[in-house]
């Protein structure tokens, strides 16, 4: 193949060591060990996509191999063997693809061409690209082999999944941990190679490329690649048509809406996000780039413009800074944390376009408004045979809207939340623990952490009646066939005595589960009645309100 046909990634592939970018220690210390004569028997590179696994598994075989000599090693004019060893044709350097030989066979047919000495050069050597797809039985046919290799042979073994290979064949290797190229080294690297191919891309959009890329050197330049095939003659690429190609949007489009949200401008952060996502922007994209802005906003006076992977430019990086002085840490934490449940929802929303508008008009109110809404009136549950205590809900405007200040007061670790109230008879042998409700129960699943009882006691079972030792219910489908034996045993280990758990074909009590879903229900009939609700369906007709949180009344 002519050289000016291939891709770049292939026409500019490193040769020697020397040219390798970001990889210095990697390559010194195999410098110095053929160097020393102190070649291991099996080398094993690990790292992202496109950072040189299989590029420098073919330079550690021309060293081995090259006919001039490890000093003279051939750079450009090639000799026979460091010719076919870049062409993956060299009859004693085996190229496999693990993705399509996984099986035990296929190593055993590796194994027993290793039994046979090199033809033509001075080290036969197998190259194991995307190791980790080989088999247990694969891998355990070739630890032996791996160990004690003849002298002539040598294995070489790259993969970007270092945890799916077995500890007793990463033991057998000398490993080596691939970085991600550094963005200002990558940087220089592709404008060095734009520069020869004659291209004309300006810096900020080769900045773009190296952002996108996330320190893989082959991406970087198949992005190169597109961005040069995509000019016109004599027209360069700018970094607004560099955003349109790779389908990336101007950061200072998030920073105004940013700002926008905080003035509670709803109007216009939408008309700015329906813009973004007009130049077909997937709305996770743009939750991704939300969170970037966010640790921007929150980190930025430990940052610096050029550390900044190439994310920001100067303009923006200054006007993050000048707004960030404004707000506050909390609510930049509290939004983090409502952004990645948002990423979370898109994976069950059919419509991610709307769901990232009705996003951003959350936030508004997690900000802080002022809205006439007015659903103080308590709602009580009636007590039930369960004796499950009752709870007295409200939704407030202040409460409900001013996230901004009550939320993370009401995010608690489960550590920190009381103990519950458990009456424990102390023997000479024990401590016997006194159940004497269902609501008991509940409690001392919680103190017991057997979370799983818990979760059968309120969401599959309906009690019919809770007296003496004696538990009756009834039950849907979805009860573990276990649950009765288990939770015999534990409450016998628990109180010491045994206890009659029976069946009744009475319908019994609805489940907690089911009560929260009735509390549920009538609070969120209570808040479409609302203004704020009435006043939402004005400006968006197909929004639909599913679902929210009810916390619980706090007198304190």
């Amino acid at each position: 193949m002519s050289e000016n046909l291939k891709v770049l990634s292939l026409k500019y592939r490193p040769q020697v060591f020397s040219d390798l970018i970001g990889q210095n220690i990697v390559a010194e210390t195999i410098t110095n060990s053929i160097k020393f004569d102190k070649i291991p028997n099996a080398y094993l590179f690990t790292g992202i996509r496109g950072v040189g696994k299989t590029t420098i598994a073919r330079i550690v075989a021309k060293s081995l191999n090259c006919i001039k000599g490890f000093d003279s090693i051939c750079r450009d004019n090639f000799c026979e063997n460091c010719k076919a060893i870049s062409n993956s044709n060299h009859i004693d350097v085996l190229e496999m693809d693990a993705a399509s030989k996984t099986g035990v066979d296929d190593v055993r047919d590796l194994i027993e061409f290793s039994r046979y000495g090199p033809s033509i050069a001075k080290y036969k050597i197998f190259i194991i690209d995307e190791v980790h797809m080989l088999s247990k039985q694969a891998f355990n046919a070739l630890l032996k082999t791996l160990e004690e290799p003849p002298k002539y042979l040598k294995f070489i073994f790259a993969t970007t999944e270092i945890k799916k290979i077995p500890v007793t064949v990463i033991s057998r290797c000398q490993r080596f941990d691939l970085s991600r190229v550094k963005s200002e080294e990558l940087f220089q690297y592709i404008k060095k190679i734009k520069d020869l191919e004659k291209g004309k891309v300006n810096d900020e959009a080769l900045k773009l490329i190296v952002k996108i890329s996330e320190g893989s050197v082959r991406d970087a330049l198949s992005l190169l690649d597109r961005a040069i095939l995509s000019l016109n003659k004599n027209e360069e690429l700018d970094l607004n048509k560099a955003q349109k190609i790779f389908g990336y949007f101007d950061k200072s489009q998030l920073i105004k809406l940013f700002e926008l949200i905080f003035e509670g401008k709803d109007k216009e952060v939408l008309k700015i996000y329906r813009s973004i996502f007009d130049q077909g922007v997937e709305p996770k994209v743009f939750l991704n780039d939300f969170l970037e802005l966010l640790y921007f906003f929150k980190n930025i006076d430990s940052l610096k413009a050029v550390g900044t992977s190439f994310s920001l430019n100067d303009e923006e990086f200054e006007l993050i800074k000048k707004i960030s002085n404004k707000l506050d840490e909390s609510t930049l934490i509290l939004f983090w944390q409502f952004t990645i449940k948002t990423l979370e929802e898109l994976d069950i929303v059919f419509n991610q376009n709307l769901s990232i508008e009705m996003f951003l008009i959350r936030l508004m109110h997690l900000k802080g408004t002022n809205n006439d809404l007015d659903l103080s009136k308590q709602v009580n549950i009636p007590e039930s045979d369960n004796q499950v205590s009752t709870k007295s809900y409200s939704i407030e405007n202040k409460d409900f809207f001013d996230l901004k200040n009550k939320t993370i007061g009401q995010i608690k670790n489960t550590t920190q939340e009381k103990q519950p109230d458990i009456k424990i008879k102390e023997n000479n042998k024990s401590q016997e623990i006194l159940i004497n409700s269902f609501d008991d129960l509940l409690k001392v699943c919680i103190l017991k952490k057997e979370i799983k009882l818990k979760y059968e006691l309120e969401k599959n079972i309906n009690l019919v009646s809770f007296d003496n030792q004696r538990i009756k219910i009834s039950f849907n489908e979805d009860l573990d066939k276990e649950f009765i034996k288990i939770l015999s045993s534990k409450l016998y280990d628990w109180t010491g005595k045994r206890w009659i758990i029976t069946l009744s074909k009475e319908k019994g009590s609805p489940s907690i589960k089911e009560k929260e879903m009735n509390v549920k229900k009538i609070f969120l009939n209570k808040f479409k009645e609302s203004v704020i609700y009435k006043e939402i369906l004005e400006n968006f007709p197909d929004a639909e309100l599913l679902d929210f949180k009810i916390g619980e009344k706090n007198n304190d």
